[in-house]
Protein backbone atom coordinates (compact mmCIF):
# COMPACT_ATOMS: atom_id res chain seq x y z
CA UNK A 1 0.00 0.00 0.00
CA UNK A 2 2.86 2.33 0.82
CA UNK A 3 4.40 1.51 -2.56
CA UNK A 4 1.13 2.33 -4.29
CA UNK A 5 0.97 5.75 -2.49
CA UNK A 6 4.54 6.64 -3.54
CA UNK A 7 3.82 5.82 -7.15
CA UNK A 8 0.76 8.06 -7.02
CA UNK A 9 2.78 10.98 -5.59
CA UNK A 10 5.53 10.54 -8.19
CA UNK A 11 2.98 10.57 -10.97
CA UNK A 12 1.50 13.81 -9.66
CA UNK A 13 4.88 15.63 -9.18
CA UNK A 14 5.22 17.06 -12.75
CA UNK A 15 1.84 18.72 -12.37
CA UNK A 16 2.90 20.51 -9.13
CA UNK A 17 6.18 21.68 -10.74
CA UNK A 18 4.41 23.57 -13.59
CA UNK A 19 4.16 27.41 -13.38
CA UNK A 20 0.81 28.75 -12.35
CA UNK A 21 -1.49 29.73 -15.15
CA UNK A 22 -1.16 33.43 -16.20
CA UNK A 23 -4.13 35.57 -15.27
CA UNK A 24 -6.26 36.63 -18.20
CA UNK A 25 -5.12 39.81 -19.99
CA UNK A 26 -7.10 42.92 -19.11
CA UNK A 27 -9.50 44.01 -21.78
CA UNK A 28 -7.99 46.37 -24.35
CA UNK A 29 -8.71 50.06 -23.85
CA UNK A 30 -11.24 51.41 -26.28
CA UNK A 31 -9.65 53.41 -29.13
CA UNK A 32 -9.40 57.16 -28.53
CA UNK A 33 -11.96 59.21 -30.35
CA UNK A 34 -10.50 60.84 -33.45
CA UNK A 35 -9.75 64.57 -33.08
CA UNK A 36 -12.19 66.79 -34.95
CA UNK A 37 -10.80 68.03 -38.26
CA UNK A 38 -8.98 71.37 -38.02
CA UNK A 39 -10.86 74.41 -39.28
CA UNK A 40 -9.52 75.59 -42.62
CA UNK A 41 -7.25 78.66 -42.42
CA UNK A 42 -9.00 81.88 -43.39
CA UNK A 43 -8.13 83.07 -46.86
CA UNK A 44 -5.35 85.69 -46.94
CA UNK A 45 -6.48 89.29 -46.97
CA UNK A 46 -5.49 90.85 -50.26
CA UNK A 47 -4.96 94.59 -49.96
CA UNK A 48 -5.17 96.31 -53.32
CA UNK A 49 -2.19 98.53 -54.15
CA UNK A 50 -2.75 102.25 -53.66
CA UNK A 51 -3.89 104.12 -56.69
CA UNK A 52 -0.96 105.80 -58.43
CA UNK A 53 -0.64 109.50 -57.74
CA UNK A 54 -2.16 111.58 -60.48
CA UNK A 55 0.43 113.13 -62.76
CA UNK A 56 -0.30 116.60 -64.08
CA UNK A 57 1.10 118.05 -67.28
CA UNK A 58 3.94 120.54 -66.83
CA UNK A 59 6.28 122.59 -69.00
CA UNK A 60 9.91 122.98 -67.96
CA UNK A 61 11.88 126.20 -68.13
CA UNK A 62 15.46 126.91 -67.10
CA UNK A 63 16.64 130.14 -65.54
CA UNK A 64 20.40 130.45 -65.96
CA UNK A 65 21.69 132.66 -63.18
CA UNK A 66 25.08 133.95 -62.11
CA UNK A 67 25.05 131.30 -59.34
CA UNK A 68 23.86 128.38 -61.48
CA UNK A 69 20.78 127.07 -63.30
CA UNK A 70 17.31 126.70 -61.80
CA UNK A 71 14.92 124.31 -63.58
CA UNK A 72 11.22 124.89 -62.96
CA UNK A 73 8.21 122.73 -63.89
CA UNK A 74 5.33 125.07 -64.72
CA UNK A 75 1.88 123.70 -63.87
CA UNK A 76 0.21 124.23 -67.23
CA UNK A 77 -2.65 121.89 -66.31
CA UNK A 78 -3.42 123.07 -62.78
CA UNK A 79 -2.43 126.73 -63.17
CA UNK A 80 -2.96 127.36 -66.90
CA UNK A 81 -3.55 131.12 -66.69
CA UNK A 82 -0.40 131.94 -64.70
CA UNK A 83 1.72 129.46 -66.66
CA UNK A 84 0.67 130.83 -70.05
CA UNK A 85 1.40 134.35 -68.82
CA UNK A 86 4.87 133.47 -67.51
CA UNK A 87 5.71 131.65 -70.76
CA UNK A 88 5.06 134.88 -72.67
CA UNK A 89 7.99 136.38 -70.79
CA UNK A 90 10.10 133.30 -71.44
CA UNK A 91 9.30 133.06 -75.16
CA UNK A 92 9.70 136.81 -75.64
CA UNK A 93 13.09 136.68 -73.86
CA UNK A 94 11.79 139.37 -71.52
CA UNK A 95 13.42 137.70 -68.50
CA UNK A 96 16.91 137.76 -70.06
CA UNK A 97 18.96 140.15 -67.95
CA UNK A 98 16.39 140.22 -65.12
CA UNK A 99 17.60 139.80 -61.53
CA UNK A 100 16.91 138.17 -58.21
CA UNK A 101 16.84 141.30 -56.06
CA UNK A 102 15.17 140.27 -52.79
CA UNK A 103 16.06 137.65 -50.15
CA UNK A 104 13.62 137.40 -47.24
CA UNK A 105 14.64 135.08 -44.41
CA UNK A 106 11.73 133.97 -42.23
CA UNK A 107 13.99 131.71 -40.14
CA UNK A 108 17.29 133.33 -39.06
CA UNK A 109 19.29 130.29 -40.22
CA UNK A 110 17.88 130.62 -43.74
CA UNK A 111 15.95 127.33 -43.61
CA UNK A 112 12.70 129.17 -44.41
CA UNK A 113 12.21 132.19 -46.61
CA UNK A 114 11.87 133.30 -50.20
CA UNK A 115 13.85 134.87 -53.02
CA UNK A 116 12.18 137.31 -55.38
CA UNK A 117 13.16 138.24 -58.90
CA UNK A 118 11.82 139.36 -62.23
CA UNK A 119 11.55 142.26 -64.62
CA UNK A 120 11.75 145.79 -63.25
CA UNK A 121 12.11 147.56 -66.60
CA UNK A 122 8.62 148.97 -67.37
CA UNK A 123 9.29 148.63 -71.11
CA UNK A 124 9.42 144.84 -70.79
CA UNK A 125 6.25 144.44 -68.77
CA UNK A 126 3.08 142.92 -70.18
CA UNK A 127 -0.42 143.85 -68.94
CA UNK A 128 -1.21 142.26 -65.55
CA UNK A 129 -2.60 138.74 -65.35
CA UNK A 130 -5.81 137.62 -63.65
CA UNK A 131 -5.31 136.18 -60.17
CA UNK A 132 -5.34 132.37 -60.04
CA UNK A 133 -5.62 131.44 -56.33
CA UNK A 134 -4.35 128.24 -54.73
CA UNK A 135 -7.92 127.46 -53.66
CA UNK A 136 -8.62 126.93 -57.36
CA UNK A 137 -5.37 125.24 -58.45
CA UNK A 138 -4.81 123.02 -55.41
CA UNK A 139 -1.15 124.11 -55.28
CA UNK A 140 0.62 125.37 -52.17
CA UNK A 141 3.60 127.44 -51.05
CA UNK A 142 5.83 124.51 -50.15
CA UNK A 143 9.58 124.10 -50.67
CA UNK A 144 10.50 125.05 -54.24
CA UNK A 145 7.13 126.56 -55.21
CA UNK A 146 7.23 129.53 -57.60
CA UNK A 147 4.52 132.14 -57.21
CA UNK A 148 3.60 135.50 -58.73
CA UNK A 149 4.36 138.61 -56.68
CA UNK A 150 1.61 141.21 -56.62
CA UNK A 151 0.05 144.11 -54.77
CA UNK A 152 -3.73 143.71 -55.10
CA UNK A 153 -5.17 140.59 -56.78
CA UNK A 154 -5.03 140.99 -60.55
CA UNK A 155 -1.94 143.24 -60.56
CA UNK A 156 0.78 140.57 -60.97
CA UNK A 157 3.22 140.98 -63.85
CA UNK A 158 6.75 139.63 -64.36
CA UNK A 159 7.88 139.49 -60.75
CA UNK A 160 7.89 136.15 -58.97
CA UNK A 161 9.27 134.49 -55.88
CA UNK A 162 10.53 131.01 -54.99
CA UNK A 163 9.84 129.45 -51.60
CA UNK A 164 12.48 127.88 -49.37
CA UNK A 165 10.92 125.66 -46.69
CA UNK A 166 7.16 125.93 -46.21
CA UNK A 167 5.14 129.15 -46.19
CA UNK A 168 1.57 127.93 -46.54
CA UNK A 169 0.36 131.13 -44.91
CA UNK A 170 0.74 132.63 -48.39
CA UNK A 171 -1.94 130.28 -49.75
CA UNK A 172 -5.49 131.50 -50.26
CA UNK A 173 -7.29 131.76 -46.94
CA UNK A 174 -4.11 132.61 -45.05
CA UNK A 175 -3.02 136.02 -43.82
CA UNK A 176 -4.01 137.47 -47.20
CA UNK A 177 -7.34 135.77 -47.89
CA UNK A 178 -6.73 135.82 -51.65
CA UNK A 179 -3.24 134.38 -51.31
CA UNK A 180 -0.60 134.35 -54.02
CA UNK A 181 -0.70 132.38 -57.27
CA UNK A 182 1.58 129.33 -57.22
CA UNK A 183 2.16 128.13 -60.79
CA UNK A 184 5.10 125.73 -60.63
CA UNK A 185 7.92 124.24 -58.58
CA UNK A 186 11.68 123.89 -58.80
CA UNK A 187 12.79 120.43 -59.94
CA UNK A 188 16.53 121.15 -60.14
CA UNK A 189 18.63 123.88 -58.58
CA UNK A 190 17.21 124.37 -55.08
CA UNK A 191 20.84 124.59 -53.95
CA UNK A 192 21.13 127.67 -56.18
CA UNK A 193 17.95 129.14 -54.68
CA UNK A 194 19.35 128.64 -51.18
CA UNK A 195 22.61 130.32 -52.17
CA UNK A 196 20.64 133.31 -53.43
CA UNK A 197 18.76 133.43 -50.11
CA UNK A 198 22.11 133.47 -48.30
CA UNK A 199 23.72 136.39 -50.19
CA UNK A 200 24.24 139.66 -48.28
CA UNK A 201 21.35 142.12 -48.13
CA UNK A 202 21.40 145.87 -47.67
CA UNK A 203 20.26 147.26 -44.33
CA UNK A 204 19.01 150.45 -45.92
CA UNK A 205 17.64 149.57 -49.37
CA UNK A 206 13.98 148.80 -49.86
CA UNK A 207 10.71 150.37 -48.80
CA UNK A 208 8.19 149.20 -46.21
CA UNK A 209 8.28 145.46 -45.50
CA UNK A 210 11.04 145.01 -48.09
CA UNK A 211 13.49 147.26 -46.27
CA UNK A 212 16.49 145.21 -45.18
CA UNK A 213 15.62 142.43 -47.64
CA UNK A 214 17.06 143.85 -50.86
CA UNK A 215 20.11 141.97 -52.12
CA UNK A 216 23.23 144.12 -52.01
CA UNK A 217 24.47 142.81 -55.39
CA UNK A 218 21.45 141.37 -57.26
CA UNK A 219 21.90 137.94 -58.86
CA UNK A 220 21.48 138.21 -62.62
CA UNK A 221 19.31 135.91 -64.72
CA UNK A 222 21.34 135.67 -67.91
CA UNK A 223 18.77 133.69 -69.91
CA UNK A 224 15.34 132.10 -69.36
CA UNK A 225 14.27 129.41 -71.84
CA UNK A 226 11.93 126.45 -72.19
CA UNK A 227 13.44 123.06 -71.41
Amino acid sequence: MIRTLLLALLAAAPAFAQAPEAPPAPPAAPPEAAAPPASPAPPPVVVPPPAPAKVYATTRVTLKTALGPIVIALEKQRAPVSTAYFLKYIDGKRLDGAEFYRAMKVAPDGSVGLVQGGVRDPKKLLPPVAHEPTSKTGLSHTDGAISLARAAPGTATANFFIIVGTLTGLDAGGGDKDGYAVFGHVVEGMDVVRRILAVPVSKTKGVGVMKGQMIEAPVKITTARRG
